[in-house]
């Protein structure tokens, strides 16, 4: 089972982290989060990164950030390599309850999970006709 590493500014890796414990209350899946708060060094930030993905003791990880060419971002793609570490950028709730339902999946399989249930997950909702 991959672990899920929330990495963005600050308070949105809590909040996301509070919602998945909502949505699913007996966890399952390993969850951390590092909010990146105004003000800290680039440096320090991705040294508690590095930190928490060693707490996770996942073989598999999916990082799940904010904002491509963000700090949080650009900390999590220097998390990221070839086998074990996959990150994802404009994280939203529905891609976030999309990976903790499927993370039992292999880490490229979760990805594409994830990414697509980022996507089903944006639409315009019709404006409701008034009533007479």
């Amino acid at each position: 089972m991959a672990g899920l590493l929330l990495i963005a500014h600050a308070p949105l890796a809590s909040a996301l982290q509070a919602v998945a414990l909502h949505a699913f209350p007996d966890g399952g899946t390993p969850l951390l989060a590092l909010d990146v708060q105004p003000h800290t060094r680039p440096e320090d930030a991705e040294a508690q990164a590095r930190a928490l993905l060693q707490r996770l003791e996942a073989e598999e990880v999916l990082v799940l950030t904010d904002v491509f060419g963000a700090t949080p971002c650009n900390i999590a793609q220097r998390l990221a390599d070839a086998r074990r570490v996959r990150v994802l950028a404009g994280v939203n709730v529905p891609m976030l309850w999309r990976a903790l339902c499927y993370a039992a999946e292999p880490l490229d399989a979760l990805a594409a999970r994830a990414l697509a249930g980022a996507g089903q997950g944006v639409m315009q909702l019709p404006v409701p006709t008034p009533a007479d």
